[in-house]
């Protein structure tokens, strides 16, 4: 199955970039490329794409208002943020969005191939140490009152979610917590569920916002 990607960027030369890189693995396609955000979400309602890279500030609609807006389509492809700067502010708004996580403009081919296939997949793009600096720093600013939903967890949602938070994956939270690899996705339906995050970017956010894990 083939893979479709749709390029969001205000630099002709940038997405040319990212095609060639796309394009040279048999398993992904661009199906289509926009220069702003408006641009792109008049595209995607006759074009279907699994992915959209997409800039974060651009001219006549900007990618965090865009990826509002894909989000509340009826079926909309994941969003992934594209950056030049790991500790952009509008990143996170972009995250709060709906996107399924950023990268760097300066990722390496593997590191944005393997990120597409993730989204693409269900998952997030959380792991990256950028990831959680940029995090940390922004949402020192955000500080509130106790989120009643911390009292619903147990101890070991607890550990499962500042493991997350940490950028480990199933794998790795299963061999630091000693619980069978069942057990994990147990617990992370559970934390999903109970803390009503979509994805596991949701669930990043809020032990960031919430102090589970320190700024």
């Amino acid at each position: 199955m083939t893979l479709s990607v749709f390029l969001v960027d205000d630099q002709r030369l940038v997405r040319n970039g990212f095609r060639m890189m796309i394009e040279a693995d048999d398993g992904l396609t661009v199906v289509g490329e926009a220069g702003d955000g408006a641009a792109a979400l008049q595209a995607l309602q006759s074009v279907e794409a699994d992915v959209v890279l997409m800039d974060i500030r651009m001219p006549v609609l900007d990618g965090v208002s865009a990826t509002r807006e894909l989000t509340r389509l009826r079926h909309p492809a994941k969003v992934l943020i594209l950056t030049t700067f790991d500790l952009d502010e509008y990143v996170f708004a972009a995250l709060k969005a709906g996107a399924a996580g950023f990268l760097l403009k300066d990722a390496r081919q593997e590191e944005l191939l393997s990120a597409i296939r993730d989204v693409a997949d269900g998952g997030s793009v959380v792991a990256p140490t950028a990831t959680r600096r940029l995090l940390a720093h922004v949402v020192r600013s955000l500080p509130g009152p106790p989120d009643p939903r911390l009292e619903s967890l147990t101890t070991r949602e607890l550990d499962v979610l500042r493991e997350i938070a940490g950028g480990a994956n199933n794998k790795e939270i299963s061999e630091r917590l000693f619980m069978a690899d069942g057990t994990v996705k147990t617990h992370i339906g559970n934390l999903l569920s109970k803390l009503e995050c979509r994805d596991r970017v949701g669930l990043v956010l809020f032990a960031f916002e919430t102090g589970v894990v320190a700024n």
